[in-house]
């Protein structure tokens, strides 16, 4: 039977590993429908990027940086893909896949917010030094049994770990290259540049949607017997219900403040809802799902506006708001809806605290190594495309084809 359950476990991981793995045409497709035809193939490229230099250098150090013991809580030994050193109950291979996934996850919701400017070289650098160093050390501060998870942080999967961490550097990235070629007029004043296909757009979305039933029921890591049956049924439900009030809250939210319900404000409504409720799925009940689903629905829309129009900070799929005000916001809801240990629920206020100094350590660990990373980048061999470039399309310039001919 101990066997018997095992193996369940084991297709049960793995299978979620495929979903999670799904997302990167998610991505791939909602990034290239909100950006401009002529740099289609440099979004396309850039997503097959992340997973493969990801997938490879994850395996060679970041899982060892991750999850390897180093006795101090900040940093695993790197494994110089050895895998001996993990032990579980679960195969290490089928481990190692399902957090491969995830580090790829982490990287790609940069490229968005830095599209259609970044020289594609330069890209490749900082989406290999994400995987390498920036995602697995804070993931062993929480995943890896470092100190923050010896403290009670709980971040059932990744609202903080990896959806955070990717919008601030996503946002740390767009200020290093500055905004695209006449998005502001001289006065300030934003100009839309809109994106070639929403149907494209709107797929991708459908798609990450669905790879997030993998994303956070997989992370229970078990299928077998009734708390792992329960608890991945509920995770499912609560999946499922924060995305669609984050979809409905921000559709109805833009239909009062701009006169029409806009389709694409909506898709980043729905990843809202995903993103705030990937840290407690677990913990809150249903009814507090829809509430984590709306608040970041609605936060969203005035997030983007802020980043936008405010600070002239030029996101073309608002991957700053979408994971990075949102999977912070999702974190701290959880340290007040849980059922278990929330505030609202008589937990007082230590979980909280907790979850706030989490997310709070974690974002300025990634809001450092960003800044370092990306000025650097700029200052020693150039961040940004030629104007000439940025002009007639990333496609032609940087890899000599063109996704429509």
């Amino acid at each position: 039977m101990n066997d018997l359950a095992i193996s369940l476990d084991t297709v049960w991981m793995l299978l979620a590993a495929m979903l999670v793995f799904w997302m990167q045409p998610g991505f791939a497709l909602c990034e290239a429908g909100f950006t401009q035809g002529k740099n289609t193939v440099n979004i396309l490229m850039k997503n097959f990027v992340d997973f493969m230099l990801g997938s490879l250098l994850y395996f060679f150090v970041g899982f060892g940086f991750m999850f390897g013991s180093d006795g101090a809580g900040f940093i695993g030994a790197p494994n110089w893909g050895d895998l001996s050193f993990y032990k579980g109950d679960l195969p290490v291979e089928g481990f190692l896949i399902f957090e491969t996934v995830f580090c790829a996850t982490s990287a790609t919701i940069v490229s968005g917010a830095m599209a259609e400017r970044t020289k594609f070289s330069m890209y490749m650098i900082y989406s290999a030094f994400i995987s390498l160093l920036i995602y697995p050390v804070e993931g062993h501060w929480t995943w890896g049994g470092g100190w923050l998870a010896d403290l009670g942080f709980h971040d059932f999967a990744g609202s903080a770990i990896v959806h955070s961490v990717g919008g601030v550097l996503a946002l740390i990235g767009a200020i290093a290259l500055g905004p695209r070629r006449g998005k502001y007029a001289k006065d300030g004043t934003s100009r839309a540049i809109p994106g070639h296909s929403l149907a494209l757009a709107a797929l991708g979305v459908f798609i990450l949607w669905l790879g997030w039933f993998g994303f956070n029921p997989g992370s229970q890591l078990a299928a077998s017997g009734e708390v792992n049956r329960i608890a991945i049924s509920h995770v499912f439900l609560t999946t499922n219900l924060s995305a669609a009030a984050g979809g409905a809250a921000t559709l109805f939210l833009s239909w009062i403040k701009y006169g029409k319900p806009s389709l694409s404000m909506m898709l980043n409504g729905v990843l809202a809802g995903l993103v705030g409720i990937t840290a407690g799925c677990d913990l809150v009940s249903p009814w507090g799902a829809v509430i984590i689903g709306t608040i970041c629905g609605i936060v969203l829309v005035f997030a983007i506006e802020f980043f936008d129009h405010k600070l002239h900070i030029d996101d073309p799929v608002g991957a700053s708001s979408v994971h990075g005000v949102c999977g912070i916001l999702g974190t701290l809801l959880t340290g007040l809806l849980a059922t278990d240990g929330g505030l609202f629920y008589g937990g007082g206020w230590h979980f909280l605290g907790v979850q706030s100094l989490g997310i709070l350590v974690i974002d300025a660990w990634a809001a450092v190594c960003g800044f370092l990373l990306f000025f650097g980048i700029k200052k020693f061999f150039g961040l940004r495309v030629e104007a000439r470039v940025e002009d007639e399309g990333l496609d032609i310039y940087e890899h000599g084809e063109s996704c429509y001919n």
